[in-house]
């Protein structure tokens, strides 16, 4: 018997959630039930046949759809899901999964108490080439060192966006736990203490918020690691995207495309080049082996991740897969880059 396909309803169609929106479409396992947006929004013709609706508990109640895939602005990310999932929704939510690590663990708690599945948008992890650097990393063995960032030089309709988002959320927790995430898959040991400091670049934004934030976190085997992120229209093009572990057998590391510009939202998860780089040297002093270069010339863009990404959900609710490590890695990863903040406003390192 072939299965129905799931009707998903779909809140906020902002750049990820208008992509979201357009998997579902493309994929025949689901079934777009209805879109929500606070305002009226542009559609591509794969959606202008839905209406857009105002109210995202209204359409959860009168649509009662099996999945809601919530992609709102970040301090409604916990009760939407919530909601979803006390109406017997299965839910898949954009990072990060909420502004408190308090909320975080009560959406958790509710996917667990109701039997629905969770899937938190970490979208490296449906990232062929990314998950190619975590085996690599884990392979050369730790202690790691972690180098990376990913800073954006915004302007016009993006550096709206930006602001928008730090109305709730600072650079360093919205795109920070993506590759917080990645340090954690890599070394699967528990985070110690974090450090954090940070900058207000610009009047355009509220005077408690910075869009320019630095953290380092340590870990109980040993490791290391910072994450750099900067949001506007004076951050700088040079190194804007960092991607390094070192271990003492040698790194792994990705190379960018030189033309690659930081406001290019492909540039955010396409690698280009990985490079293996050994430390084990000879007799006579020089390496043993030459550097690796791995060429990632088919890997998937924004829209074709996202299709990724979307097809996991899909595998997540019809074949019941076990997602508590993956809950629980969300809320650590949110965990950590939220100490950043607290470290970068009250200037203390926070021990976890």
């Amino acid at each position: 018997m072939i299965d129905a396909p799931i009707r998903v309803l779909v809140a906020g169609l902002g750049n990820m959630g208008l992509s979201h929106a357009l998997a579902y479409a493309g994929n025949p396992g689901f079934e777009i039930a209805g879109l929500v947006n606070r305002s009226a929004a542009k559609l591509p013709d794969e959606l202008i046949r839905h209406v857009i609706r105002p109210s995202f508990p209204d359409a959860l109640a009168e649509l009662k759809p099996d999945l809601c895939s919530i992609n709102t602005y970040s301090d409604s990310h916990a009760d939407f899901a919530v909601m979803a999932m006390e109406a017997g929704a299965h839910v898949f939510v954009e990072k990060p999964l909420a502004t408190t690590v308090a909320d975080a663990e009560r959406v958790v708690a509710c996917a667990r108490a109701n039997g629905r599945k969770l899937i938190v948008g970490y979208i490296l992890r449906h990232h062929p080439s990314w998950q190619k650097l975590i085996a690599l990393s884990r392979d050369l063995g730790g202690p790691y060192v972690f180098r990376m960032n990913l800073n954006q030089q915004s302007s016009g309709k993006t550096w709206e966006t930006h602001k928008a988002l730090m109305n709730t959320t600072p650079p360093i927790v919205d795109c920070g736990v993506h590759y917080v995430d990645v340090m954690c898959q890599i070394t699967d040991a528990k985070p110690v203490s974090v450090r954090g400091m940070g900058l207000r670049l610009s009047d355009e934004i509220a005077p408690d918020m910075y869009n320019y934030g630095h953290l380092q976190v340590t870990f109980d085997d040993g490791s290391v690691g910072w994450y750099e992120a900067g949001w506007g229209p004076m951050m700088s093009e040079t190194a804007f995207f960092v991607k390094d572990v070192i271990s003492p057998k040698g790194c792994v590391s990705i190379v960018m495309d030189p033309n690659a510009k930081s406001d290019d939202i492909d540039t955010h998860t396409k690698t280009s080049v990985i490079r293996l780089h050994r430390a084990a040297t000879g007799k006579d002093g020089a390496f043993a082996s030459p550097d690796e270069l791995l060429r990632m010339d088919d890997e998937p863009g924004h829209q074709q991740l996202c299709d990724l990404e979307q097809a996991f959900v899909l595998k997540a609710v019809r074949e019941d897969l076990d997602l508590n490590r993956h809950m629980d890695d969300a809320v650590q990863s949110l965990r950590i880059c939220l100490a950043a903040d607290e470290s970068v406003r009250t200037g203390r390192m926070i021990h976890l």
